[in-house]
């Protein structure tokens, strides 16, 4: 299959390219930038007059639901969900049910997902495999055969593994094989049960709080055995100013960490909650506006590497629930961009090039971090592209969100940036 997609604007932060001219993609590779191969005969032709042409987003964090009953569909229904968000790669959490923690789990999901690829109805899949054995933290998984089943780190989701020791040799481990620990950093005691922000407007609503120091104090254990063991960490959706602080000092000290936000951090606050919205219950918890603000300047000063979407598809019997019993996530693979746009909008006042920091975080930022080959338009890459009108205005309603979780906390909001092709593989697998 050959396409030739011509007169878009053609953004590929990897290689600091922003200019309108033609890219042709052969045998799903990507053949050239600007000029034609010698003898290039397109068998399908795309206009993008008007549009953005960008490598396909790279997500670090979807949640694609449990691989039990009617699996297959609901795969499907997110699949469908990332391609027309503009996702070609996602990264899979390993809290399924069961949990990704033997090789056989993650092959059986693996080959799902190729299945859908095959069929141009899915994205590339992720996984990535669980720390512990059932992420309860008490015994190493082997990381080396989920590995070769396809894990592209290990993780333990929401589930902090309480025994520090049991940590660190988990870190010894990944660190003798080169693999990475991903972590969301949260204290197993600070804040368990917790579903707000701590601060007044939890005190008000009566709600039980998350204070900042659950993550704080969980950045210096990592820290301090990241020291001692030298191993590779991921950190995943950080949400406080003091974080992000000790990540940016930990950076310049030189240890080989990276941090990720999810895209409702980026923009929404603790106020969002508003009279009790379960939409905004989230995990890691909407925080402070200062908190906010520092999530966008570590963004723009290069502390925060990536935005993911922290897609969590909850069905209505879950989510249509007094907040503190509503289980916490929101939909997030199609507003993914648009988020990131909104946030380049504001943060850079509209300048072009806070467009293609924006896709930066989003594309090549995020598959360096997860160490696929991803998030490029240099020619012998995989023909992985989003097609999309950056002035496109569209509102977020459940009817036109094809993920089986509906519910978000910016419905009704109307946002840029569409998504009008997608591109996997060299295939066209989504177009609007």
């Amino acid at each position: 299959m050959k396409l030739h997609i011509k007169n878009g604007r053609v953004i590929d932060p990897a290689n600091k390219v922003d200019a309108v001219q033609d890219l042709y993609i052969d045998n799903g590779k990507i053949a050239a930038l600007g000029a034609a191969p010698a003898g290039f005969a397109a068998d399908q032709v795309i206009d993008a007059h008007g549009l953005v042409v960008a490598p396909g987003l790279v997500d670090l964090s979807a949640r694609l639901r449990e691989p039990g009953y009617e699996y297959k569909a609901t795969l499907e229904s997110e699949m469908q969900a990332a391609l027309r968000g503009g996702v070609t790669s996602l990264v899979c959490p390993p809290d399924t049910d069961p949990v990704l923690d033997e090789p056989g789990l993650v092959e059986m999901l693996k080959h799902r997902a190729r299945d859908l690829h095959t069929a141009r109805r899915g994205a590339n899949l992720h996984p990535l495999g669980a720390l512990t054995t059932g992420l309860k933290g008490q015994a190493l998984t082997e990381m080396a055969e989920l590995t070769e089943a396809g894990c592209v780190g290990f993780a333990q989701a929401e589930e902090p593994v309480r025994d520090t020791n049991v940590l660190l040799r988990a870190m010894q481990y990944a660190n003798t094989f080169g693999y990475t620990v991903w972590l969301r950093p949260q204290d197993s005691y600070i804040g368990q049960g917790g579903v707000a922000h701590s601060g007044p407007l939890a005190s008000r609503l009566g709600l039980s709080g998350v204070p900042v120091m659950a993550e704080t104090i969980a950045l210096h254990t990592i820290f301090e055995l990241m020291r001692a063991t030298g191993a590779r960490v991921h950190l995943c959706r950080m949400s406080s100013a003091a974080g992000l602080a000790l990540v940016k000092a930990a950076k310049q000290e030189g240890l080989p960490v990276t941090c990720d936000v999810g895209a409702h951090h980026v923009h929404l606050t603790d106020a969002d909650i508003g009279f009790f919205d379960s939409s905004a219950r989230l995990t890691p918890p909407l925080r402070s506006q200062r908190d906010r603000d520092a999530i966008r300047a570590g963004l723009a000063d290069g502390t925060v590497d990536a935005i993911c979407s922290d897609h969590t598809p909850v069905d209505d019997d879950e989510k249509l629930l007094p907040f503190a019993e509503a289980s916490p996530g929101a939909t997030g693979l199609e507003l993914l961009l648009s988020l990131a746009l909104r946030w380049a909008e504001e943060h850079g006042r509209g300048e072009p090039s806070s467009l293609s920091a924006a896709l930066s975080r989003i594309t090549v930022d995020a598959a360096r971090i997860a160490r696929l080959d991803a998030g490029t338009l240099s020619p012998g890459a995989a023909a992985d592209v989003v097609l999309f009108d950056p002035s496109a205005r569209w509102k977020v309603e459940g009817a036109r969100l094809a993920s089986q979780g509906k519910h978000t906390p910016f419905a009704g909001y109307e946002l840029t940036g569409e998504v009008r092709a997608t591109i996997v593989g060299g295939h066209v697998a989504y177009q609007a």
